[in-house]
């Protein structure tokens, strides 16, 4: 863990390219470390995918819906405590989720204990148990060599000796696994017909690796299958997601660093393969210039990258860019009901699976958050309810037919919420909806698609995209770099851009 640092003067002009939480933390560590740093973003408020809005008293988170690494060790809980604040407010999820099968009426409870999930996971899957044993030892090794810091993927002498650094004889462990798929590994198990778990893991997967058990790197899996569980967990932020980025901003300014929204960078400027500046546009006014910059963050897609880069962008770089498989986009509807409409007990976080034979996507599948009493997100004797599902984000970008299938997608979302919901026109009280076109609009991704590259063999971890980029200076952060979506991610990689950073003065 790397020590409390104390700010120090520093002539290195940086600027931060997006204030989502990968931006804004690696802003705020550069800046409590004494660098002169500048963010612009070109939305109304920080946090990106995982900002809120408000309507009629509600409010409604925009994307992420949950925080991992809040525990002592975490990797929130190490950056809020070398900034010196405070973390915001929070409660364990309890269970994690409570996923429904196609047709079934009692839920698979991914408890937070893991005596009471393990009984849970026997229960719901016999048989199953040497393929959680397998998952579970390699997530203690995973996330044991996570803990130490390593860079992934290495690209220089550097970042090489960090990655070994981090190596142990049980990280030797993993190394067979490197290569499996959990498709493959289910299969190997005698586990491959069983048709109810692998569709709990597909489900499951879909949300943190954005493909399904076949295409999920095996070691990624054991990560985002092992983080809900004691002592770790996910966790549901009093107030909103807004208080994550609230935060880490109240710190970047404390520090002296700047933050300017409604900005829209529009080219990163480059000479002799090192960054020199970015063209910056107000949203506001139309003024236009450059800011110098002798380091440049850039939270942004690595499509947006290669974009922002133009005739600049590395040619390789920009063909292994133009070959990634195309990244999910997510419609979601925000419903704002009153407190009858839930049912009694409701956890924070469901899953629901409609139809055995569809795609998880489409509304054929939801992932539901539910705002609980006193947390900050309804008024009194209301609640909020936000449904996302995956969706082709080629689907939306056509204005002719575009109103319509907003339209029909929130319809048959909101005819399947209402299988568990008392979802009335007396319980509703508000209903909007976002597509793949809406987060382009305010979050400014490419396409709107949302979640990262995907943890595929060929793009996770060692084999992913690094933060250190071929243009010197230039650092991408966030989840399409390692270790991939979620505030917790973006919050590593936005931690192993500034060590990198810092290494190279």
């Amino acid at each position: 863990m790397p020590k409390l640092r104390t700010p120090k003067a520093s002539s290195q002009r940086v600027v931060v390219i997006g204030a989502g939480i990968g931006g804004l933390t690696a802003a705020a560590l550069l800046a409590h470390r004494g660098y002169a740093v500048t963010v612009f973003d070109q939305a109304l408020v920080p946090g990106g995918c995982a900002s809120t809005f408000k309507r009629k008293g509600f409010t409604f988170d925009v994307g992420a819906t949950q925080v991992a690494g809040l525990e002592p060790g975490g990797i929130h809980h190490r950056i809020f405590a070398e900034l010196n604040v405070d973390p915001p407010a929070a409660t364990p999820c309890d269970p994690a989720c409570a996923v429904y099968l196609p047709d079934e009426t009692t839920p698979i409870q991914v408890w937070r204990d893991p005596q009471r999930w393990r009984a849970e996971r026997q229960q719901q899957f016999p048989g199953s148990e040497p393929f959680w044993q397998l998952m579970g030892d390699l997530f203690r090794y995973s996330w044991a060599f996570q803990s130490r810091d390593p860079v992934l993927p290495p690209r220089n002498l550097w970042d090489l000796r960090q990655l070994v650094q981090a190596v142990r004889p049980d990280t030797l462990l993993t190394l067979p696994h490197t290569f499996s798929t959990v498709g493959q590994v289910l299969r190997q198990l005698g586990l491959g017909a069983d048709r109810r778990l692998k569709t709990f893991l597909d489900m499951q997967l879909k949300l943190y690796s954005q493909v399904d058990a076949d295409e999920t790197a095996l070691l990624y899996a054991a990560t985002a299958l092992g983080v809900s569980q004691e002592p770790r967990g996910l966790f549901h932020l009093h107030g909103s997601m807004q208080s994550l980025s609230d935060t880490l901003v109240t710190a970047l300014q404390r520090d002296g660093g700047q933050l300017w929204m409604r900005h829209s960078v529009r080219r990163i400027h480059t000479s002799g393969n090192r960054v020199t500046g970015v063209n910056v546009c107000s949203l506001k006014t139309g003024a236009e210039w450059v800011e110098p910059a002798d380091q440049i963050v850039a939270n942004v897609t690595v499509q947006n990258l290669m974009q922002l880069l133009g005739e600049q962008a590395p040619s390789g770089y920009q063909r292994r860019v133009e070959k990634l498989p195309p990244s999910s986009g997510a419609f979601v509807v925000y419903l704002g009901v009153k407190q009858s409409a839930l049912p009694p007990n409701c956890p924070p976080h469901l899953q629901f699976l409609y139809d055995y034979d569809g795609p998880i996507a489409e509304n054929n599948s939801l992932f539901v958050s539910v705002s609980q009493p006193g947390d900050g997100r309804a008024p009194a004797g209301c609640a909020t309810i936000i449904a996302s599902s995956f969706t082709d984000v080629s689907l939306w970008h056509n204005d002719s037919t575009y109103a319509d299938l907003k339209q029909q997608y929130t319809n048959e979302a909101i005819a399947r919420l209402a299988q568990h919901f008392e979802l009335t026109p007396e319980t509703i009280v508000h209903v909007e909806a976002a597509t793949p076109r809406t987060f382009a609009r305010y979050t400014a991704r490419d396409r709107g698609a949302v979640g990262g590259i995907g943890q595929r063999l060929a793009t996770f971890g060692p084999f992913g995209f690094a933060n250190r980029t071929p243009i010197a200076g230039l650092w991408l952060v966030g989840d399409s770099t390692h270790p991939g979506e979620g505030t917790a991610g973006v919050s590593y990689s936005a931690l192993t851009a500034v060590r990198q950073l810092e290494a190279s003065l």
